[in-house]
């Protein structure tokens, strides 16, 4: 798949894709300097956009070492599912345009590599939220320019060797981004947990 010009490097475009709330309004602009877009994209734009939502919203008004904590038997904590989100939005994206080598041969991992993987779900020493969500927020947008972008959502590549992928499977940026999609919605429900757990706040209800 031909990358496109402005996505060879990471974008400073923010989380900012705004959503068509009507009939009235057919088409949805990602991004200030984006194409708007409609049907099938402005769909996958406005699911992200509301389920990063969900997401963000159980980080509100807390501190780092709130952030930090766990709150149930598991090991997850809120400052730590943001980060994970982020590095599978990342590594999905770079799928997208590169291939399986974006996402490496998880059959030779090494026992660094699933440490590394296991701290994606800490908010370690020196890490901020506030630097978590801002590098969330910056890896959703160059998402978006995906989503407003590229020239064929069909386009495929085969996925990396892996116990959890069918041999020989292939997925279309269409089914990335749908994984995207439902990663992010997943995470937000646990997140929406471990923060009741904290202080009683709720995103819904």
């Amino acid at each position: 798949m031909n990358t496109p010009k402005h996505l060879e490097e990471p974008s400073t475009v923010t989380d900012s894709a705004t959503t068509a709330g009507s009939a009235a309004a057919p088409a949805t602009a990602p991004a200030a300097g984006l194409p708007a877009v409609t049907g099938e994209r402005a769909d996958l734009l406005e699911s992200l956009t509301a389920h990063r939502r969900f997401l963000r919203l159980t980080t509100r008004d807390l501190t780092d070492e709130q952030a930090a904590r766990r709150t149930t038997v598991s090991e997850l904590c809120l400052g730590g599912l943001i980060k994970h989100v982020t590095s599978v939005e990342r590594g999905w994206s770079d799928f997208i345009l590169k291939g399986p080598s974006a996402l490496g041969d998880f059959s030779s991992m090494t026992e660094a590599d699933w440490e590394r993987r296991a701290n994606e779900f800490r908010l370690l020493p020196g890490e901020t939220l506030a630097g978590v969500l801002a590098e969330y927020a910056r890896v959703a947008g160059r998402t978006d320019e995906l989503v407003a972008t590229l020239p064929d959502l069909d386009a495929a590549h085969p996925l990396p060797p892996a116990p959890w992928f069918e041999p020989g499977a292939r997925w279309s940026a269409r089914r990335v981004l749908l994984h995207i999609v439902g990663e992010t919605a997943q995470h937000a429900g646990h997140a929406d947990i471990i923060r009741e757990a904290l202080d009683g706040a709720k995103s819904m209800g």
